[in-house]
């Protein structure tokens, strides 16, 4: 009952209680000087979030935009990695997630890797992407088998698979644009 009587005191407003000087909460029964103090921080980070700017999103509307997204940071490791980029239903980028960081040519994933962040994020649909230190961005046999299981997770769990991406330094191959997905 001492969120009730906090509102009281606000006059059922939040807004009108975080205007209150500290002194004033602690008149409200059940409010000490550590209360008040954590009531103040909470109204001041309250404040904050409220003026700062909702962080940009970037927007995948074609493979070459994962490419431009991902490229710079993938396109010359010497180790595969396999990321996930968790989309919203605007196709705007949720979370950008490494799932797994491999050896020279191959990179382990599981789909529960995949999909964890996935669903953690409430995504609408994933794209998956990797790299491919060689160069070379053709999908390997091994490749289009992990993307086949990923595919199938991603129809049992609702969140489908969009596209499977390999970047091999300037170049790339998208699964869809391939005709493989």
């Amino acid at each position: 009952m001492l969120a009730a009587r906090l509102l009281e005191a606000g006059e059922g407003s939040l807004r009108r209680l975080a205007a209150r000087p500290p002194a004033e909460l602690l008149r409200v029964p059940g409010v000490g000087e550590a209360k008040a103090a954590r009531l103040v921080a909470s109204f001041e980070l309250a404040t904050r979030l409220g003026r700062e700017p909702r962080p940009h999103r970037p927007r995948i509307r074609e493979p070459a935009d994962v490419a431009r997204l991902l490229g710079p940071r993938l396109r010359d490791l010497d180790v595969e990695e396999f990321r996930l980029l968790a989309l919203d239903s605007q196709s705007q980028v949720l979370r950008d997630v490494l799932v797994s960081r491999g050896l020279l040519n191959s990179s382990l994933v599981h789909p529960r890797e995949v999909f964890r962040p996935a669903i953690a994020e409430a995504a609408a649909g994933i794209i998956v992407v990797h790299n491919h230190p060689s160069g070379d961005p053709t999908p390997s046999t091994e490749d289009r088998a992990v993307t086949r299981q990923l595919v199938a997770a991603g129809r049992l769990l609702d969140v489908p698979v969009y596209d499977h991406v390999i970047l091999a330094g300037d170049r790339f191959v998208s699964f869809v644009a391939t005709g493989l997905l």
